[in-house]
């Protein structure tokens, strides 16, 4: 790439590179009076002592069926075979099976009671099982779309409407970074499983936020963060005067038209700067024992889930604060059990590493690890290659764990045939209130001026914070 494209990117690239040090890295250039926005956030805010201090969240994209991980009903067993009784069905949203004879497909796995909680998880999931006391679980999750992009959206965002911000682009508007040489918002990628379906930038948005608290796509293998590495015969301190310049004619168009975004693209100039420093230094694994490598399952730089977990937990040691990782391949129209068992090999161990991993350095308690897909799968039978189940929104499962949350309890039920979540039933939205509600933010409170309106991570229909998972 020569060096007019590269001007041309990072111009542009507000959106893909983030600006977690800007506040502190103006400073030091005396630049301050650029900084609103950053460390340490919005004004007034946390509005009491915070639970924790990040978020790490694993996305099984696809949605994993809960009748095969945590919910286990032996109502299926019983029917399995049998029509799908029409008064659970009638009327309600079916993706792919609308229209079709519907019968009960009996589970697919067996359960049992885990760790002194006596917590029920499937076989799927031995990692899981050996720390069922360290997991909140919700079995009574809803969603409001049953396809996988508006899901996702509806995940990530609180609406299947597109261009709202992310809530991790909310949580660092918000709260700002931790440190100030990596950004506050990091996502990575991993494929195992059927049908990996397409996951889009724009659900790491920051929407009508300033874009500066987009997030950052991390590559699992190669070059981790493309366009950082400094072009052939470009030192750092060339460099260094390239970007103060440009500083200074940004300060300057910044005094006369205020334009927010000329401090995202101050931002990006400096955190691109600062990056080329700290990624290497981020992504070099030499300097983890062997054990821990093992306890992962991790080969660095292979693209794994497992590599990336690890990863997670070093962003997490620097200070970043949201992460977000996404393993895609839990589409389980059919063949379920084959890639049930492809999917948890990929993920379990390393899941279980991480918490592992956080609790031995003292850093769960200030950390909450969420777990789960954009929705579950349906009790009914799809045939496609083998039994599977189609998508399914009106209850599955969840887990959260680390600070502020109450270990090895079941939060909410479904009916006896997973179905319907019927006890505690836990809306999306809940779920982000409950997240701000750890991170020191009262959701009521905390918005965003947009075309008119006060906007909000939970939107205007009543969100609550879940106050029995609380510990």
């Amino acid at each position: 790439m020569n060096e007019l494209q590269r001007r041309t990117f990072l111009a542009k690239s507000g959106l893909s590179l983030g600006a977690a040090s800007f506040a502190n890295l103006l400073a030091r250039d005396g630049l301050a009076e650029l900084a609103t926005g950053l460390p340490p956030g919005v004004d007034g805010l946390p509005h009491f002592p915070p639970r924790i201090k990040r978020v790490i969240f694993l996305c099984m994209a696809g949605g994993p069926s809960h009748l095969e991980t945590f919910d286990e009903k032996p109502e299926l067993a019983r029917l399995h075979d049998q029509p799908m009784p029409a008064s659970f069905t009638d009327g309600q949203p079916i993706a792919q099976l609308a229209g079709k004879p519907l019968k009960v497909q009996g589970p697919m796995t067996t359960f049992r009671r885990c760790g002194q909680s006596g917590q029920t998880i499937s076989d799927f999931l031995p990692y899981h099982q050996k720390m069922a006391d360290d997991l909140c679980i919700l079995k009574s999750m809803v969603t409001e779309q049953i396809n996988h992009d508006p899901a996702h959206t509806f995940m990530n965002t609180g609406t299947a409407i597109s261009g709202r911000p992310s809530m991790g682009s909310w949580v660092t508007y918000g709260l700002g970074s931790e440190c100030d040489d990596l950004p506050g918002f990091v996502v990575m990628t991993s494929i195992g499983g059927r049908n990996p379906q397409p996951i889009a930038s724009r659900q790491w948005s920051s929407g009508f936020l300033p874009s500066r608290y987009q997030g950052v796509e991390f590559n699992s293998t190669g070059v981790p963060v493309h366009y950082v590495d400094p072009p052939a015969g470009v030192g750092k301190v060339g460099q260094r005067a390239v970007v103060d310049a440009i500083a200074a004619i940004n300060r300057h168009r910044f005094a006369r038209h205020g334009d927010p975004e000329i401090q995202t693209r101050l931002s990006t100039y400096e955190i691109a700067f600062q990056m080329q420093t700290s990624v290497p230094d981020l992504v070099d694994m030499s300097d983890e024992p062997q054990r821990i490598l093992d306890m992962y399952g991790a080969t660095p730089g292979d693209g794994s889930f497992a590599s990336n977990c690890l990863l997670a937990r070093r962003l997490a040691e620097r200070g970043v604060r949201f992460i977000q990782l996404y393993h895609r391949g839990w589409d389980h129209h059919g063949d379920l059990e084959r890639y049930m068992n492809v999917c948890c090999k990929l993920t379990d161990q390393p899941t279980w590493a991480l918490i592992q991993d956080l609790k031995q350095r003292g850093m769960l308690d200030e950390t909450l690890v969420i777990w789960g897909g954009e929705f579950g799968r349906t009790p009914m039978y799809q045939g496609k290659g083998g039994p599977g189940r189609d998508h399914h929104i009106k209850g599955f499962s969840m887990w959260m764990a680390g600070g502020g949350v109450k270990p090895g309890i079941s939060y909410g039920a479904t009916d006896e045939l997973g179905y319907n979540a019927t006890e505690n039933v836990v809306h999306v939205r809940d779920l982000h209130a409950t997240m701000l509600h750890l991170l020191g933010i009262r959701h009521q409170r905390f918005s965003y001026p947009f075309q008119g309106l006060d906007m909000k991570l939970t939107g205007v229909e009543r969100a609550r914070v879940l106050e029995g998972v609380l510990a």
